[in-house]
């Protein structure tokens, strides 16, 4: 528990001290955030420095690595997985940001390279996962026996990668207004740290060795620290903004916690607002293609609730209510389905 606190804090310090460095770095070099027309009464948002993401994702790290000091925990594969993980799709994003300041528009990787790079890092994730972290390629609810659905090495691969790919761009979607991912993010880190925990205390009954769990646990309090030290500056008027530097690095740091905690099938109600966001999109998409009519003002829906007339505000508060009440929802059948195991077991 000393070491959750300790990363937790360190990651919240650093976040929120590191943070304003890069804004000043920025601001001196005139290099700020490209702002597209089409984006509802967000002009004035133009020039408001970005990749804020490295230093979230420098801060989760940083705190993960002091979690490990003083209170003698070890470093686990699975807690270095996540690091690992977080810090490919960091890169991807960095890139993609720079190139769009570079070329001074709101673009810059093209989709297909950008979607091979999260392919391509998501497959190093799934490989090292089973042969290196030694995780369990059963498709799992809460633990490796439920439903326990082997897929084997391959199918666990394209799945997990699958996962990755998808949660890394879903928080994408879902940063488009100030401080709503990062605030989302922060309520599906700490029902995670509490799960790690969990999970970490009733190792018999979950199947995932003490060590492993912990460092998972202290992974997502570093990353629920991160994200709420950014958000003491991205919060709405937003003094940065993260980027995909940040949003991709986050993604992928929930969905590979959640894989390596057993908890495949949960993310979706973990992380039930970055679905309705990706499912806003698609369905955006589909009604457009398939009947030539928009179902929404504009995709994700944070943008069509804008239209509707919401202050910015306005939706990321009640965002955050949808997004922390989904956190809750995964926590309760989390231990509504402890308390089912036990009374098995009893």
């Amino acid at each position: 528990m000393l070491a959750m606190m300790e990363a937790g804090v360190v990651a919240l310090l650093a976040s929120i001290l590191v943070t304003p460095v890069i804004i000043g770095w920025f601001r001196r070099r005139h290099i700020g955030q490209h702002i597209g027309e089409y984006l509802p009464g967000h002009a004035e948002k133009a020039g408001t420095p970005t990749m804020g993401g490295l230093a979230l994702a420098g801060a989760v790290i940083f705190g993960y690595t002091m979690g490990h000091f003083g209170p003698a925990v070890k470093f686990a594969r699975t807690g270095q997985l996540v690091i690992i993980t977080i810090f490919m799709y960091m890169v991807i994003g960095f890139v993609d940001d720079w190139l769009g300041l570079r070329h001074e528009r709101n673009l810059g990787l093209r989709k297909r390279g950008k979607l091979f790079g999260q392919i391509a890092a998501g497959v190093v994730f799934s490989e090292l996962a089973v042969h290196w972290a030694h995780t369990s390629t059963a498709l799992s609810f809460t633990r490796a026996v439920n439903p326990g659905w082997h897929l084997g090495e391959a199918g666990w691969v394209v799945f997990a990668t699958f996962v990755l790919v998808a949660t890394s761009n879903a928080v994408n979607l879902a940063d488009g207004l100030d401080g709503l991912a990062a605030g989302a993010s922060t309520f599906c880190f700490s029902v995670l740290a509490i799960m790690g925990y969990w999970i970490f205390r009733h190792e018999s009954i979950y199947g995932i060795l003490p060590a492993g769990a912990l460092d998972l646990a202290i992974c997502a309090v570093a990353l629920a620290g991160g994200c709420l030290g950014f958000l003491w500056w991205n919060a709405a008027p937003a003094k940065i903004i993260m980027g995909d530097t940040g949003a991709l690095a986050i993604g992928a740091g929930l969905a590979s916690v959640c894989l390596l905690l057993n908890l495949d099938l949960l993310l979706p109600i973990l992380g039930g607002l970055f679905v309705i966001e990706v499912l806003s999109v698609i369905a955006q998409v589909v009604s457009f293609r398939v009947f030539g009519r928009r179902v929404l003002r504009m995709s994700p829906i944070h943008h069509h609730c804008e239209l509707l007339g919401w202050p910015e505000t306005t939706v990321i508060v009640r965002f955050w209510i949808m997004g922390g009440l989904f956190a809750a929802l995964a926590l309760g059948i989390f231990y509504g389905e402890y308390l089912t195991m036990t009374r098995g077991i009893a």
